[in-house]
């Protein structure tokens, strides 16, 4: 069975990680994020995959090409190229010609449990009928919502319903196994309120027509990976799930507690205490004498050092952490480097939930625990304090004793102006 990932969006709600790459290719638990899809879906014998992209296409071909060499020789990956991104059912019309049977479609921003993959082919051999995935939610005012009849059959998709009147908490997990006919339905499929051509409308269009489909609610983890915030869990459930391994140095007297796994050719010096489940990249130098609390992943070529705490956080590539620093909750871009006693806050003193910016509104996380985003190569000097939900845009500076309260944009230097004349040294 051939497998279509649709991955052609701008993730503008992933800002700022998507200003400097495409949203499939932000790492966590160790890898891109549609790698850890490619991977689930080679493990379960999948051979054919079709990708969609559109933004910053010249990345994802890059990136293709180097994991087609390295990692998924033997699975053959095409690129299709959706110049305009009008929604799910517009990017189907681009790999009509490539599918001539029954195939798998899987939302780029769903990022889930291998075992659900299987599941869903085992519920298409058991069935022999079109897959619509579902998962349980406790807010069905935020999700496609499904009505299904006793035997288990879709009856009809209803959009983000009140919850008073959700037919039910089943919800579309946007992975599906659809018949070739969905092409002619893509064709009569309207715009949408939201000037898109959406994909459930298309399949509501095959099951006014007589088509069924089985609803499989899906039993292992699942994320729609739409917020920043949803990176620190996916990261947290994907280190859950992994085999983590040692095949760097790690000197006597550092602590690895619970599965911790090492790149090659990095070093844990003593002191170090870390906690698994906790990812450590290739190359990277972690010590002496600090802190890794659970659900961290620290990538390729990092530093870490002396008297540092990370928690719970995403320290992207090539990055530097200076000594006396802490990081909780939070994700750093690749290339960035810590003044020493840099401090991000992750706990408001009213205890209440954390709010970030998207898109320019105000969007409560639902987190308690939340530090910042920072995008690729910022620069802080000694002593900044960044408070929590903060967003940092890429290329930036952050001077000395600085303290950080809203988001920062990109290319933004920020000092402490100092009036030369009036000040005295003694």
């Amino acid at each position: 069975m051939k497998v279509v990932i649709i991955a052609a969006g701008k993730g503008t709600r992933m800002d700022p990680f998507t200003l400097s790459r495409p949203k499939p290719l932000i790492p966590v638990g160790g890898k891109p994020l549609i790698e850890h899809t490619i991977t689930a879906l080679k493990n379960c014998g999948i051979t054919e995959i079709i990708v969609v992209i559109g933004y910053m296409k010249t990345q994802m071909q890059n990136y293709v090409e180097k994991i087609s060499a390295q990692s998924f020789q033997g699975l053959k990956i095409t690129l299709i190229e959706q110049k305009e991104q009008k929604g799910t059912a517009h990017a189907l019309k681009f790999v009509e010609e490539f599918i001539d049977e029954t195939f798998m479609l899987i939302n780029g921003d769903i990022i889930t449990s291998e075992k659900n993959f299987e599941e869903i082919l085992n519920a298409y051999d058991r069935e022999s009928t079109p897959i619509f995935s579902l998962t349980q939610v406790t807010d069905p005012s935020n999700y496609g919502i499904v009505d299904m009849d006793t035997a288990g059959r879709i009856k009809r998709i209803v959009e983000k319903p009140a919850t008073e009147n959700a037919p039910s908490n089943l919800a579309n997990a946007g992975i599906y196994i659809l018949p070739p006919q969905v092409f002619d339905a893509v064709k009569e499929t309207p715009v949408s309120s939201r000037d898109e051509y959406e994909l459930t409308d298309s399949i509501q269009k095959l099951i006014d027509n007589g088509f069924s489909f089985y609803g499989h609610t899906l039993s292992q983890w699942w994320i729609d990976c739409g917020l920043p915030w949803d990176l620190l869990r996916t990261n947290e459930l994907i280190l859950k799930d992994s085999k983590l391994i040692i095949e760097g140095e790690v000197e006597e007297g550092a602590n690895l507690k619970g599965p911790v796994g090492v790149g090659k050719n990095s070093i844990i010096r003593a002191g170090a205490y870390i906690q698994g489940p906790a990812l450590i990249g290739m190359d990277s130098e972690i010590g002496p004498n600090n802190y890794i609390r659970p659900y961290t992943y620290v990538g390729n070529d990092v530093r870490i050092g002396n008297a540092v705490e990370i928690k719970s956080s995403i320290i992207l590539d090539h990055t530097r952490i200076g000594h006396l620093s802490y990081v909780g909750d939070s994700i750093i871009g690749e290339n960035c480097n810590f003044g020493a006693g840099t401090k991000v806050a992750n706990l408001r003193l009213d205890n209440k939930t954390i709010k970030v910016t998207i898109k320019g509104r105000r969007v409560d996380s639902g987190r308690r625990k939340l530090g910042i985003f920072m995008g690729d190569n910022v620069k802080t000097g000694i002593n900044v304090s960044f408070m929590p939900g903060v967003k940092i845009g890429p290329s930036s500076a952050i001077g000395s004793e600085i303290v950080v309260s809203r988001d920062v944009s990109a290319n933004s230097f920020l000092q402490i102006r100092q009036d030369l004349e009036t000040a005295e040294w003694r």
